[in-house]
């Protein structure tokens, strides 16, 4: 196998965050570069692929960490505070990468993983595509957007509804396909995340094989542990909480670092000798930790049900998303705050509060963590019916 993970939690975490430290240099080295180009640079894809990073949520018997919530949180959020692109591609990446290994039947697998080595991937969940059954698989078209990381990726998976007779049906699935079958749309112009390269993609007429399909509500994991049965959105809403508590700390850390730096018209002083940027800087750190003790407690609690063989209840599916909201909108809330003190000097593409406030805003524009999660919270209050965590 390409990775070795011990299988203790512990000792994976330190596994993982020593990864993190390794590549470090070279996600420095590239971020400038990912955003002239629109996506990561070659060497900071190498560099988080041979580390076993776009391993975190692999099945362990194909390799992978395959690692707890809270641990994802712990690397993504580590990854966050060096370079968000690279952060936001790992975590979509890790993801595609982990739901092919735990869900796709074995002769996918085997084409898949060819010599035990994973494939990199990239993957939209929304049904944007339609597939017709054929044979043995399905004709798909469609197009699909905010494909982070497909520039990087040797497969790509897209939502798509199943269509019988030329009439849509409730079924919907998740297909699998050769990113060489697919066209990328160059159409990633965008005041956020601009690294990621989350461009379109489409396809027209292609045959995809059954084998290489699965229904993302009702099929049962043919792979892997616990972390499988935290169910939707409890597979995926960590790493948002992750990404966005690791750019505002990145951001307040940057502010801080900026504090001693005199500026003004005729009196010249310090920002951090100002009460009101004390004031500021008190409030931005108690609430980022404060929603990360949230965010943390949540999953813990999610976790300990997904280890007893129960997948979170409708209450813990709901506190995981909304929860990733709220840190997400705390995490906006300090970058501006930095952003605001930052001067002039902050306007500028080079600065890295320009940067963060920019890819937080574009991160909050996320389905996952839009206003519906609250409107769920609340609905689950008042002890109303028919709540979908991920409606």
């Amino acid at each position: 196998m390409l990775w070795n993970f011990p299988p203790g939690r512990e000792e994976k975490r330190q596994v993982l965050l020593n990864a993190v430290a390794e590549v470090r240099e070279v996600l420095e080295a590239g971020a400038d570069q990912s955003e002239e180009e629109g996506t990561l640079p070659q060497d900071s894809v190498d560099a988080l692929y041979e580390s076993g990073l776009f391993g975190l949520k692999l099945p362990a018997e194909l390799g992978g960490a395959e690692a707890d919530p809270v641990t994802q949180l712990e690397v993504i959020e580590a990854l966050a505070r060096i370079d968000s692109a690279a952060a936001w591609c790992t975590m979509i990446g890790a993801t595609s990468m982990g739901s092919w290994g735990a869900f796709l039947p074995d002769e996918a697998i085997e084409r898949l993983f060819v010599g035990g080595r994973p494939p990199r991937g990239a993957g939209v969940f929304l049904p944007a595509g339609i597939a017709v059954p054929k044979g043995d698989g399905y004709i798909v078209n469609g197009r699909w957007p905010f494909a982070s990381g497909i520039r990087h990726s040797e497969y790509v998976s897209g939502g798509v509804r199943v269509a019988l007779d030329g009439v849509e049906t409730s079924e919907r699935l998740r297909v699998i396909f050769p990113t060489s079958d697919v066209k990328i749309h160059d159409n990633w112009q965008v005041s956020g995340l601009r690294g990621t390269g989350s461009n379109d993609f489409s396809v027209t007429d292609l045959f995809v094989p059954k084998e290489f399909s699965w229904d993302p509500i009702h099929t049962p994991p043919e792979r892997g542990g616990p972390l499988f049965r935290m169910g939707s959105p409890g597979l995926v809403a960590n790493e948002h909480s992750a990404f966005a508590l690791g750019v505002g700390r990145r951001a307040l850390d940057t502010i801080v670092g900026q504090s001693t730096e005199t500026r003004g018209w005729r009196n010249q002083q310090a920002i951090a000798s100002r009460q009101s940027f004390q004031r500021s800087l008190g409030w931005c750190d108690l609430r980022l930790r404060a929603a990360r003790s949230l965010v943390v407690d949540i999953l813990e609690r999610a976790w300990e049900s997904a280890c007893n063989g129960i997948t979170p209840d409708l209450q813990l599916q709901i506190d995981m998303r909304s929860s990733a909201t709220y840190a997400t909108e705390v995490a906006v809330e300090v970058a501006s705050q930095a952003f605001r003190y930052g001067g002039g000097r902050a306007l500028y593409n080079t600065s890295v509060l320009q940067r963060c406030l920019g890819d937080l805003n574009a991160a909050a524009q996320h389905f996952m963590v839009n206003d519906t999660s609250y409107e769920n919270h609340g609905r689950f209050m008042l002890g109303m019916p028919g709540i979908d965590p991920m409606g």
